[in-house]
């Protein structure tokens, strides 16, 4: 592990994900062919990592333990590639968590996965060194009440919380765990409740005792609100070459506006631009920030005072 102090900490499930591009998803009894495939890595806390690393970002994983497999092998050499800094443990008792993600030019994603308990419950054992010297953390909800131990560790320090809920805007069980550590919360709602959710999810979130609220609706665009402000992005038309790892993208985008101590809606435009940037390439390879920023500066966005 790289003993310099990160910027980011990723806590969370490291999966070996095999990426395929078709043109489009094929219906039951039926095939289609494969474009691109490719030898990747999930879950989100990886791809936030990477991403921000990509910008120049001191990021560190701290991943679940791989096994002692194939998979583990390759999901490995892939990190150890893009040269980010991640505590790689190998445990001979877990199975590599295992991802297929199939990605249409819809920006659609068909995913199937195989994780074990045994794989995640792992993650009680990472190091959680050097968390109190770092200026962000990134968690899952769907990593379960392993995200609780570093989330409530970084509430101690200080150390603002980053909490990808997903569609959970409604589980109030759920929201009750969380809140007390999480500074922010990423939801996604549906495209075509849009207009309805975004401003219904935000307020429950809000109320919940999160500072800020950040809700995607893919080519929607996204919401951002913290109590004081609510700012409406539009996202921009791209031509969809991959949609997998967006709201990851946008997540890492937003927290680095953040690190640059942007407004809230500088950070959501970059992150609107980031991540719609992202869908016109394969894979996680992040646009450079002068392009993100210079697609921000051009969305059309509504805001208001709470």
């Amino acid at each position: 592990m790289n003993l310099t102090s990160p910027d980011v900490v990723c806590f969370g499930v490291l999966s070996y994900l095999q990426l395929l591009v078709v043109e489009e998803i094929a219906g039951r009894n039926a095939g289609t062919a494969i474009n691109q495939k490719f030898d990747s890595f999930g879950d989100d806390a990886a791809i936030v990592a990477a991403m921000l690393h990509g910008w120049g970002v001191r990021s560190r994983l701290v991943p679940s333990a791989l096994g002692d497999d194939e998979y583990g092998r390759k999901v490995a050499a892939v990190i150890k590639g893009l040269g980010l800094d991640a505590d790689l443990a190998v445990d001979s008792k877990v199975e590599t968590v295992f991802e297929v993600s199939i990605a249409d030019h819809t920006g659609d994603r068909t995913y199937y996965y195989q994780r074990t308990p045994e794989a995640v419950a792992t993650l009680d054992r990472a190091d959680l060194a050097g968390l109190e010297n770092t200026r962000f953390l990134y968690v899952d909800w769907y990593d379960g009440d392993h995200v609780l131990r570093p989330m409530k560790a970084a509430a101690q320090f200080g150390v603002p919380v980053f909490v990808n809920i997903e569609s959970q805007f409604d589980n109030r069980e759920l929201l009750k765990r969380l809140s007390p550590s999480a500074t922010v919360c990423q939801v996604a709602v549906d495209e075509s409740d849009a207009d309805t959710k975004m401003a219904e999810a935000a307020r429950l979130v809000l109320d919940a005792g999160v500072g800020a609220v950040l809700v995607t609706a893919g080519p929607r665009g996204c919401l951002a609100a913290d109590g004081r402000t609510m700012v409406r992005v539009e996202a921009p038309p791209v031509e969809v070459a991959d949609g997998n790892g967006a709201g990851a993208c946008f997540a890492a985008g937003f927290i680095y506006g953040r690190l640059q101590e942007w407004p809230l809606e500088r950070c959501a435009r970059f992150a609107t631009a980031q991540a719609s940037l992202k869908c016109s390439r394969v894979g996680y390879t992040p646009f450079p920030v002068k392009d993100g920023e210079r697609l921000a500066a051009t969305l059309n966005v509504t805001a208001r005072s709470q």
